[in-house]
């Protein structure tokens, strides 16, 4: 054997020597040390919800109204000047001044003595007056008719505060009228919603059938708008076509409208009580104040 194989077999080729193979199992990773675990914060307690309003921008804080005080836009609306609501976009955009400093906030309280500048004019509060008026016939309560005569001649003198009539009247219309200064009551018998009864005498162009009568008092329809009837009855000793009417409504529109709805022409109607205000003593085209116990009975509705 010569040399050159003697070589190839004492060291084979490089390129075919390979690792031997062990059956020994590598030994397992050691785990890598871990530190304490971390607490997880706990959660937060859910925030006990109140029951009070929030409290509105512009607004001061609440506290016992002491006597005689008063709310600065009621304070305005008292005055004449405006509306409650009116009053508080005033407030908000500082026109309103009390004792000479500006005032922004909701529902600040006047004390007596208080001296409040309103839009550059210092404001007197008047006094509340409730007249009430047996309208006759031939007065209006619309400002803008032309040769019409005003209900105003018919209150004139009886007072210098600034009054208006509660709810509309045309000049054929009678009966009671209610004037007032008090801005809050004029809206409040203005809302649709309330629910203070006016009870009305009609005279119609011919005698009421029963039947319509009947589905008179069931309620009806008009212009979109359900008309709750509280009663309707032939009035006594009169002929059939002699009605009384009560109900919420003191649009006399709407009373007008629910004849003409079963083709019977209105000839007159007469308001004979308001919220609870009645004819008695009062001669038609006179008037007379409300006692104190009649302006706490409308407050009250």
């Amino acid at each position: 054997m010569n040399n050159k194989e003697g070589n190839n077999k004492r060291g084979g080729a490089p390129g075919n020597r390979t690792r031997p193979n062990s059956n020994k199992p590598k030994p397992a990773m050691a785990k890598r040390a871990q530190g304490p675990k971390k607490a997880k914060p706990a959660p937060k307690a859910a925030e006990p919800v109140s029951d009070k309003p929030a409290k509105q921008p512009n607004q001061a804080p609440k506290r016992a109204k002491a006597k005689d005080e008063i709310r600065l836009n009621k304070y305005i609306a008292n005055s004449g000047a405006c509306s409650r609501r009116d009053a508080d976009i005033y407030i908000q955009s500082g026109n309103v001044k009390v004792n000479g400093i500006p005032v922004t906030e909701m529902g600040y309280l006047v004390k007596p003595g208080d001296v409040v500048n309103f839009d550059g004019a210092v404001l007197t509060p008047e006094k509340k007056e409730y007249i009430l008026l047996n309208k006759p016939k031939n007065f209006t309560t619309a400002e803008d008719e032309l040769n019409e005569r005003n209900v105003f001649e018919l209150v004139k003198g009886s007072t210098n505060s600034k009054i208006a009539p509660v709810g509309r009247m045309d000049k054929n219309t009678t009966g009671l009228l209610l004037f007032t200064n008090d801005t809050d009551m004029i809206r409040k018998f203005s809302l649709p919603s309330q629910k203070s009864s006016k009870i009305y005498q009609v005279t119609l162009d011919k005698n009421l059938k029963f039947e319509d009568l009947e589905r008179i008092s069931k309620g009806m329809t008009l212009d979109g708008h359900r008309v709750f009837v509280e009663e309707i009855s032939y009035i006594e000793n009169e002929p059939k076509s002699e009605i009384g009417l009560k109900l919420r409504s003191a649009n006399i529109k709407v009373v007008r409208n629910i004849f003409e709805h079963f083709q019977y022409d209105v000839l007159r109607i007469d308001r004979v009580s308001f919220a609870g205000l009645t004819k008695k003593n009062l001669p038609r085209g006179n008037w007379r104040f409300l006692t104190e116990q009649e302006i706490i009975n409308l407050k009250n509705v």
